[in-house]
């Protein structure tokens, strides 16, 4: 089980045969290309489609938190000495978001009620990286006790 809601994504999405690895935020030093970066509570909100009764102590209480997903990609690479070949591997950003919708974090230490895409963003290229940006909400219980990674 993940500690967290980025470590429940993580999970999530290495589970996948996208082939490139996640991390949380932020990549290892000197990782090269592809890569995911997972970043959480920015911000977490009381999800106000639905809550207990605050006046009972055990009543459920929702939350959204928004959730962002970095896809970092090399752009091109030089093939002669006035040629580059594309090395961005498009689609990619796009079949993680369609992932992400609607799934269920099964490693979320707190019940999951739903996985919704706002937003796909493509970054201009800057330093030979393209960068897309997924802003994905994530609807779930506010968790009621402190969770230790396991």
């Amino acid at each position: 089980m993940a500690a967290s809601t980025s470590g429940a994504i993580k999970a999530y999405l290495e589970t996948l045969a996208f082939g490139v690895p996640v991390f949380r935020d932020g990549p290892r030093e000197g990782q090269a290309p592809p890569f995911v970066v997972v970043q959480e509570g920015m911000p977490a909100g009381l999800d106000r489609s639905g809550n207990g009764d605050f006046g009972d102590p055990a009543a459920e209480i929702n939350i959204v938190e928004t959730v962002v997903v970095d896809l970092v990609q090399q752009a091109r690479v030089k093939t002669g000495a006035r040629t580059t070949r594309v090395t961005e591997r498009y689609g990619l950003a796009e079949a993680i978001a369609h992932a992400l919708h609607g799934c269920r974090l099964p490693a979320h230490p707190a019940k999951v009620t739903a996985v919704r895409v706002d937003d796909v963003d493509r970054i201009p290229i800057a330093d030979n990286r393209v960068r897309h940006s997924i802003t994905v909400q994530v609807h779930r219980e506010l968790l009621r006790e402190e969770v230790t990674p396991g």
